[in-house]
């Protein structure tokens, strides 16, 4: 049976069709003293059964401070990674071992071991969405909320890697003026966002705020009216007076914005495929409610760093905390 489980990626027991999986989840968290993470990208009835929803980084922190033995990392692989980094002493499963990252994938390891060799003089300065190796590679790292800050924290006369996001990189050079080497890397749904169909949705909905993750390209960023991480977009939708935006980020974090105002209107950037109205990660929604159970009542699949790599990739992250 274990030979199905590694094939698959994920733990595909049947579930008895008279279970409730919220309730049997919820029981289950219960008896293994277990906490689930949720990202704002996961589908609307993850989000309602997880402990803590939020961005990555924040979510590794929450599960390091609760008392819980076993953390279920609803969201991809670099994320579950972060959380085994900052508490090594806990279990950590992941729901869908496929769960990847374009990004993450867009940056591997010994292809910028050696881009970095080739730099010696330059800070590296990582994001958070990354893998652990990459993170043992780097001096510090960043998330798109404290991005600007960890940057202005460095002297400008130090010369800067930033990686992978070249979007997100470029914003910050504009920001403030900086030549950082910028990695070619990218997300998949912060790249494939249409512009021209975001200004015909502007045109249907001329009182609508366009607000975007700051990793959109760069045509996308500058026809916003706000620019901000996950968290920051939320927040804004809650204290802006806008009654409508068109929301240039994964579609998942609109249920969080729907809850927080439910008398506003959220419309989803579309992407460029005119197929879709939204754009959605492939690989967060690998995760359902039937992984989670399997996840947690099988303790499988698990999520490990080894401890050479999980000892450096921390030293990065903890700068990070300290210089924000």
């Amino acid at each position: 049976m274990k030979d199905s489980w590694v094939k698959k990626g994920f733990v595909d027991e049947p579930i008895d069709g008279n279970i409730d999986l919220v309730e049997g989840i919820r029981q289950l968290v219960k008896e293994k003293n277990a906490v689930i993470l949720a990202h704002y990208y996961q589908d609307a009835d993850i989000q309602d059964i997880a402990d803590f929803v939020g961005d990555s980084l924040d979510l590794s922190r929450r599960a390091a401070d609760t008392e819980a033995e076993i953390i279920v990392f609803a969201g991809v692989h670099f994320m579950a990674e972060t959380a085994k980094i900052l508490s090594p002493g806990k279990k950590v499963l992941i729901p869908d071992q496929m769960a990847g990252c374009s990004l993450a994938d867009s940056c591997p390891p010994d292809e910028f071991a050696s881009f970095r060799k080739k730099h010696p003089d330059h800070m590296v300065v990582t994001y958070v969405n990354t893998s652990a190796a990459i993170k043992a590679l780097s001096d510090v790292c960043c998330t798109s909320t404290n991005a600007l800050q960890i940057i202005q924290h460095i002297p400008e006369n130090q010369k800067i890697i930033f990686a992978p996001d070249r979007n997100l990189g470029n914003y910050l050079n504009s920001l403030t003026g900086r030549n950082m080497l910028v990695w070619d890397g990218a997300c998949h749904v912060h790249e494939e966002f249409s512009l021209e169909k975001i200004l015909l949705l502007k045109n249907d909905y001329p009182e609508a705020k366009i607000i975007a993750h700051p990793e959109c390209q760069g045509p996308i960023r500058v026809v916003a009216d706000f620019i901000g991480s996950t968290s920051a977009l939320l927040n804004f939708s809650i204290t802006d007076k806008t009654r409508t935006y068109i929301v240039a980020t994964e579609s998942g974090i609109l249920h969080q914005m729907k809850k927080a105002n439910p008398d506003k209107l959220f419309i989803p950037a579309p992407p460029k495929d005119s197929t879709c109205a939204c754009n959605d990660c492939k690989f967060m929604k690998l995760n359902n409610l039937k992984k989670i159970y399997n996840t947690l009542k099988y303790e499988w699949p698990e999520v490990t760093v080894p401890e050479d790599i999980r000892v450096l990739a921390e030293v990065p992250i903890r700068r990070m905390l300290e210089w924000s």
